[in-house]
């Protein structure tokens, strides 16, 4: 199978997965809410949910280095996605919802390191933010398809419980395809000669991330404290009035298909000019809260389409950087790292948000605005950086 064919069929068991996975999202904040949550709670548990899926690669990142077998890790992590999210459905109340839904978030964690060293293995000859960016508009196909599915059962009448439960089929569906994948290419690293790295050399490299690397995990955090998880702007759209809880799905839609398109986009832009591309997150993540946390419909819209440009940008373009700033023996460990990093900004920054929003909308926006600046002036402190490094390897190689 050629890197390109791995790319889009792994693309295909994301998207099956997503349908799964972000319809859920698109609708916990009201489910949440029907159970008593208030927006501080919603925040707290959504927020744990995506620290659950991103700090916990701190360790199955060095799992999948240690064991050199991406494939096991990786169908355990999608098999708990499709089993919790259904499960969902007979929550009898928070505790229960949350667990669930967290239980969903530990299956990323548990596959994402892995899935994404082999992607990195079929980017090396096809550009880094290509095959990512390639990967993550198919994952977002299912994130746009699943919500509008969810959107149109509630319309016609099925509760939140029902929606829940229909999403065992496209769980079931995505585990199918991603055991045909796995027999099809059982060696991934195939693609990438560069991976095939002898102990002596491993030795000499070193246990520890490059200082760029750090500089740049820094930068994801500082941007990703500013950025609000969909769960509590569907809880302001919900509470305020602005739009039920179906139409809240249809514009959770429309976001990911936005993010769909940001993804090849801003893929194409790295392989191009690198970290200058990613200029535009932060400036996309200051706008969000003025827009997305208005009563205007227009403004909301435009806002969530903004909310569902950035995360494309998370989702590929920033995971595409993390392969260029580690060493390919490291890539695990630099993913899990890098994500732990990001998830325990994100738990904060959505608590945060969650909390000044019981306080005001400005204040909101006040405290993102002020993340944002930050994460620009730590972006250009990374490319300096980076710029440096490059000066030294070539004077050292001359």
């Amino acid at each position: 199978m050629s890197p390109v064919r791995f790319v889009v069929w792994f693309g295909l068991v994301s998207a099956l997965s997503d349908v799964v996975y972000e319809s859920a999202r698109s609708i916990i904040g009201p489910f949440l809410g029907s159970l008593g949550a208030s927006a501080a709670i919603v925040g707290v548990i959504t927020g744990i949910g995506e620290a659950v899926a991103l700090v916990l690669r701190l360790f199955t990142g060095r799992i999948s280095d240690r064991t050199g077998r991406p494939w096991p890790q990786t169908i355990a992590g999608y098999a708990l996605t499709a089993c919790c999210v259904p499960l969902i459905a007979i929550a009898p109340g928070l505790a229960s919802a949350g667990a669930l839904y967290s239980g969903e978030r530990l299956g990323k964690a548990v596959r994402t390191p892995a899935r994404d060293t082999m992607l990195a293995h079929a980017s090396a000859k096809l550009g880094r933010g290509y095959a990512f960016g390639l990967h993550e508009a198919l994952d977002q196909t299912g994130a746009l398809i699943g919500p509008l599915l969810v959107a149109g059962a509630i319309a016609l009448g099925a509760s939140l419980r029902i929606a829940f439960a229909m999403l065992a089929v496209p769980g079931v569906a995505a585990l199918a395809v991603l055991v045909r994948l796995r027999l099809a290419v059982p060696d991934p690293s195939e693609y990438d000669p560069s991976a095939a790295v002898s102990e002596q050399k491993k030795l000499r490299l070193g246990k520890e991330l490059p200082a760029t690397f750090w500089r740049y995990a820094a930068f994801s955090a500082a941007t990703m404290l500013g950025f609000s998880t969909w769960a509590v702007l569907a809880y302001h759209l919900t509470a305020q009035h602005v739009l039920s809880a179906d139409l809240v799905a249809v514009l959770y839609a429309g976001a990911m298909g936005a993010a769909a398109l940001a993804a090849v986009v801003f893929g194409r832009v790295y392989d191009r000019v690198g970290l200058r591309g990613l200029v535009a997150l932060p400036i996309l993540a200051a706008v969000v809260p003025f827009l997305s946390f208005s009563t205007s419909i227009a403004a909301v819209v435009i806002g969530a389409l903004l909310w569902g440009t950035a995360m494309g940008v998370h989702d590929s373009t920033m995971r595409a950087a993390v392969t260029d700033f580690v060493p390919a023996h490291r890539r695990g460990a630099g993913y899990g790292t890098f994500t732990a990093i990001y998830g325990l900004a994100w738990l904060a920054g959505a608590a945060l948000i969650g909390l000044l929003y019981e306080v005001s909308i400005a204040a909101v926006g006040t405290f993102v605005v002020a993340a944002q600046v930050v994460a620009l002036v730590l972006l250009t402190r990374v490319w300096h950086s980076q710029r440096t490094d490059l000066r030294a390897d070539t004077t050292r190689h001359a």
